[in-house]
Formats: C-alpha cells, structure tokens, sequence
C-alpha cells in the first residue's frame, strides 16, 4: 500500500533524475508511467497537490499540461523523496 507522500516522493524522484528543473517540463500525462494501474488516478491527482504547495511549476500548453521542479522547496523535495527511497 503506497501513502501519497510515498507517491509524491516517486514523482519528484522521477523528475529530479529526468532533470526537470525551471525551463524543462514534461507532459502531467508521463508522470503515471511506472506506477501500478490502480495508482495512475491517484498520481494525477497528487501532482495537482503538489503544484498547489508550490513544489511543482504548471505550464499548459496547446497539447496538454507539462510540469517543472520549483528548485527553491528543495527541503521539501528531499522529505519526500526520503519517504520514497526509505518504501523500498
């Protein structure tokens, strides 16, 4: 069973080794991918959460929604993050 700071720890883990920092996005619909088929739901739905604390940037485009890192919520970031990595 996985909590949502596990989950939101994944996806920052994620995006932190794909390098999407600032001015590099990636499309909300990538963020699902490696996540069992019952979480995908519940992945878009923390990466909204995590935009509205401020940790993630939203850029819509005229394709769809991309996201970035916001650098400077670094400790939050690596709170969840170690959430994450302390799971497996």
């Amino acid at each position: 069973m996985w909590t949502d700071d596990e989950i939101k720890g994944k996806i920052l883990h994620k995006l932190t080794r794909l390098g999407k920092f600032k001015h590099s996005h990636t499309s909300i619909d990538n963020l699902h991918k490696g996540f069992p088929t019952d979480l995908r739901g519940r992945v878009k739905d923390l990466v909204i959460a995590l935009s509205k604390e401020g940790i993630l940037f939203q850029k819509p485009t005229s394709y769809g929604l991309e996201v970035s890192i916001n650098a400077e919520e670094r400790e939050k970031i690596l709170r969840y993050i170690d959430c994450f990595l302390a799971k497996e």
